[in-house]
């Protein structure tokens, strides 16, 4: 299994506290590898150590074979591109010129602005559905609305992988699906997806690779039919469930057991 970005016995840590320690995870190229987990397990703090923007306290997060704390931020960005999970654009901008500056990675002081960018920045509009919206302050819009802007500034920086943490928030179920295809998509077409999500059935049904963390430690990994089992989610989630085919796909579908599991017999 190649990979370009993995991580390397990591120790991940903020506010003084260790998230996880001698963590390692490669992500296998032109995968689209989901990761999966209870809240506070890790998953996020990952993904921030995977974009450069968490150094590990001991080990190394390696991309393209070098530790990606050794590149410059504009050619790490060139290569990695993320979704986070709560962005802030600036006061007063427009939906255009926050989705434009996903091109800042591929400005110097050389180039500038150029026709390409121009397409790259209304192809992503156009795919998120916020062409629309292009005028408009980012301000004034709802949180479902910003999400999608926030997508496309991710899509117009153009990068062979992509890292999203949780996308799918503030959206509802219809826009959940639409941008999980649009995803899908673009590992069809040769980028590496990498996305942390909560809904399980979401994740069985678009991971090629799927990663099941606890405690900022990896419990599990590889294709969804052979990782998603009722034991695995009870044991991770503390929750009793049965895992049935998914009636459109097939792939692994979590059913809670919930209540019934608590009526007497």
């Amino acid at each position: 299994m190649s990979a370009r970005l993995e991580a390397r016995g990591v120790r991940l840590a903020y506010e003084g506290r260790v998230v996880a320690s001698d963590l390692s995870l490669a992500v296998p190229d032109g995968s689209f590898t989901v990761v999966v987990g209870p809240n506070a397990c890790g998953k996020s703090t990952l993904l921030r150590a995977f974009s450069r923007l968490l150094r590990p306290q001991a080990g190394a997060v390696v991309l393209d074979g070098a530790a990606i704390a050794s590149y410059r931020p504009k050619e790490a960005a060139r290569r990695v591109g993320l979704l986070p999970q709560s962005a802030t654009a600036p006061e007063g901008i427009t939906v255009g010129d926050l989705v434009a500056r996903g091109r800042y990675p591929h400005q110097g002081l050389v180039r500038q602005w150029s026709a390409a960018d121009e397409v790259a920045t209304t192809d992503a509009m156009l795919a998120t559905g916020v062409e629309e919206l292009r005028d408009r302050l980012v301000d004034d819009l709802s949180g479902g609305q910003r999400q999608r802007v926030w997508v496309a500034v991710a899509l117009a920086q153009q990068t062979p992988l992509l890292l999203l943490d949780e996308p799918t928030t503030y959206l509802d179920v219809s826009h959940q699906v639409e941008l999980l295809d649009l995803f899908a998509d673009l590992h069809e077409a040769g980028t590496t997806v990498v996305a942390v999500l909560h809904d399980l059935n979401h994740a069985a049904r678009y991971a090629t690779h799927l990663v099941v963390m606890k405690d900022g430690a990896v419990v599990t990994a590889g294709a969804p039919a052979q990782v998603l089992t009722a034991q695995l989610v009870e044991d991770v989630y503390g929750l009793a469930c049965v895992v049935v085919p998914d009636p459109v796909t097939g792939t692994p579908m979590v059913v809670p057991r919930g209540r019934e599991s608590r009526r007497p017999r």
